[in-house]
C-alpha cells in the first residue's frame, strides 16, 4: 500500500448533483448521526426536513451521509495532517462541516471552487466557529503523505476506516491480502442487488428487465440474484418491479433461503417458522419457497419491523403467511433463526455501527445467540431443520455459537451445507459444514449459516 489517501474518485453517474441544499442535508444528517442517531433515520429524518430536493440530490445527500460514516477514521487523519486534530474542532457542527469538505476532496476530486458554494457562509449549519479561512485550507492546501503504522492490521484499518480491535480480530482470522480485500468490498457503497420472484424466473425477468432498458445481469452466487448495473434506479419505475416479480434483498440473504431448502426436493407445501423476521425480507422469499401449498410464521420482538413484514405481505397478497404469537413452533418443517447479531457482515450497508461496536457487544451478542437456541430448542419437534444464521464475520457469533449449543443441548447434529449449494457454488461458499460467504467472493456483504437438524 503505497499511500494512505484514496487515488481514485467516485463517478458521476454514482455520485448524484451536489448542491447547496442536497449538502445542507447531508451535514445535518451526519451531525444527528454523532448525536446518537441511526443513520437511516438521521438521513430520513434529513430528507423529510430538506422539501424539493431532486432525485439526483436527493441521491448525493444520501451517498454522502454512508460516505462521511464510512471514511471517518480517514477522514479525521487528513484533518490531523492539515494541522486541525478533531479534538481540537470544537463544536460537533464544525466537525461535520471538516468532514463534508475532506470527503469531498478526497473522495470526489473536489476543489474549493466546487465545494465552497456548497458550504461557504453563511453556511448549512449553526452554530459555527471556523471561518472558510479553514475549510479552503482543508479543501486546497497540500495534504502530505502521513506516517503510515508498523502494523499492517493497524495500516489498513486506518486506510479502510475500521477499528483497531475489529481489524485486529479479522487478521486472526485472514491472511493480509484476504483481509484487505474483505475491508475494501465492506468500504464501498453496496451495489444493489435483487431476487427474481418467483423462484426459477430469473432469465424471464432479466428479459422483461432488457426490454424497459434496464442493465441488469445474473448474480452466479445465488440461484435468483440479479444485480442492477445502471445506476439511475429506474428499475422502480419498471413494470416488472411494480407486478412484484422482483424483492430487493442481499446476496447473502438469498443464501440464507436457499440454506432452509431440503437436501432432496423442495421446501413446496412445508411449513417454515422465520423466528426473527424483522421487516420480512427472507419471510418474502420463503414464501416463494413453500408455495401457496405451504406456510409461514414470521415472528419477530420488534412490533414496528414486524408491522412492516405484514404490509409487505399483504401487498404480494401472500396469504399464506401467518403471524401467530406466539409461533407454533411445533408445527413447524424448517424453523430459521436468523439471529441478532454485530453485523459486521453489512458494514457496507450500515457503516456508522462500526463506530458503535465493540468487542464487548460482541461478547454479549454470543450469549444473546446461544440463549435464544437454547430457547427454541425444546419448542422443535423431532425430525425439524433449525437453520442458525448472522451477517456477522466473526466466529464469536458463528461456530462458536454452534459449537457451545451442541455442547449445551443433545439431540441436534449438523447438516453439511454443501449438498445444498453444490459442489461449484460450495467451493466458495461453505467451511467445513457451513455456509460462510465473504465478501468480495460474495457481493453483497458477509454471511454465515448452520443446518442443525434434530434428531
Amino acid at each position: 500500500m503505497s499511500t494512505l489517501w484514496p487515488t481514485t474518485f467516485l463517478d458521476a453517474e454514482h455520485l448524484g448533483r451536489p448542491s447547496r441544499r442536497a449538502a445542507t442535508a447531508a451535514i445535518e444528517a451526519h451531525l444527528a448521526i454523532l448525536k446518537g442517531d441511526p443513520l437511516k433515520l438521521a438521513l430520513a429524518n434529513a430528507l423529510k426536513e430538506a422539501e424539493g430536493l431532486g432525485g439526483q440530490e436527493r441521491r448525493f445527500t444520501a451517498l454522502a451521509v454512508r460516505e462521511m460514516s464510512r471514511h471517518q477514521r480517514l477522514l479525521d487523519l487528513a484533518s490531523r495532517t492539515l494541522g486541525h486534530p478533531p479534538g481540537k474542532i470544537g463544536l460537533l457542527e464544525d466537525l461535520t462541516l471538516v468532514r463534508y469538505v475532506l470527503w469531498r476532496r478526497l473522495f470526489c476530486g473536489a476543489a474549493w471552487a466546487r465545494i465552497g458554494p456548497e458550504v461557504k457562509l453563511p453556511g448549512p449549519v449553526r452554530p459555527r466557529t471556523i471561518k472558510d479561512d479553514l475549510l479552503i485550507q482543508m479543501a486546497d492546501a497540500p495534504l502530505p503523505e502521513p506516517s503510515v503504522p508498523d502494523s499492517v492490521p493497524e495500516r489498513l484499518a486506518t486506510r479502510y476506516s475500521f477499528p483497531n480491535w475489529l481489524v485486529l480480530r479479522l487478521a486472526e482470522l485472514h491472511p493480509e491480502p484476504v483481509l484487505e480485500a474483505m475491508l475494501a468490498a465492506l468500504d464501498e457503497d453496496p451495489t444493489l442487488h435483487f431476487r427474481a420472484r418467483p423462484s426459477g424466473t430469473r432469465d424471464e425477468v432479466l428479459a422483461r428487465l432488457t426490454e424497459e432498458g434496464v442493465l441488469a445481469e445474473p448474480v452466479a452466487m445465488a440461484l435468483d440474484a440479479i444485480r442492477i448495473a445502471d445506476a439511475s434506479h429506474r428499475v422502480f419505475e419498471t413494470r416488472v418491479m411494480k407486478e412484484g416479480r422482483l424483492q430487493v434483498q442481499d446476496v447473502g440473504s438469498q443464501l440464507i433461503v436457499e440454506a432452509c431448502r431440503p437436501l432432496e426436493g423442495s421446501l413446496s407445501g412445508r411449513t417454515v417458522a422465520d423466528v426473527c423476521a424483522g421487516a420480512g425480507g427472507k419471510t418474502l422469499a420463503l414464501a416463494d419457497e413453500v408455495g401457496k401449498g405451504g406456510r409461514v410464521l414470521a415472528g419477530d420482538r420488534s412490533r414496528r419491523r414486524l408491522a412492516q413484514a405484514r404490509e409487505r405481505a399483504r401487498e404480494l397478497s401472500l396469504r399464506h403467511v401467518a403471524f401467530p404469537h406466539p409461533l407454533p413452533l411445533e408445527q413447524a418443517d424448517v424453523v430459521l433463526v436468523d439471529a441478532p447479531c454485530s453485523g459486521t457482515g453489512s458494514l457496507a450497508r450500515e457503516p456508522d455501527q462500526k463506530w458503535k461496536l465493540t468487542a464487548k457487544a460482541v461478547e454479549e451478542f454470543h450469549t444473546t445467540q446461544l440463549g435464544l437456541l437454547e430457547e427454541l430448542a425444546g419448542q422443535v419437534k423431532p425430525g425439524a431443520l433449525m437453520v442458525y444464521a448472522t451477517c456477522s464475520l466473526l466466529p464469536e457469533e458463528n461456530d462458536a455459537v454452534v459449537r457451545d449449543f451442541l455442547a449445551k443441548v443433545p439431540g441436534f447434529t449438523v447438516e453439511p451445507l454443501a449438498a445444498v449449494f453444490g459442489a461449484e457454488r460450495a467451493a466458495v461458499l461453505c467451511d467445513g459444514p457451513f455456509l460462510r460467504a465473504l465478501p468480495p467472493r460474495v457481493p453483497g456483504g458477509g454471511f454465515f449459516a448452520a443446518r442443525l437438524r434434530k434428531g
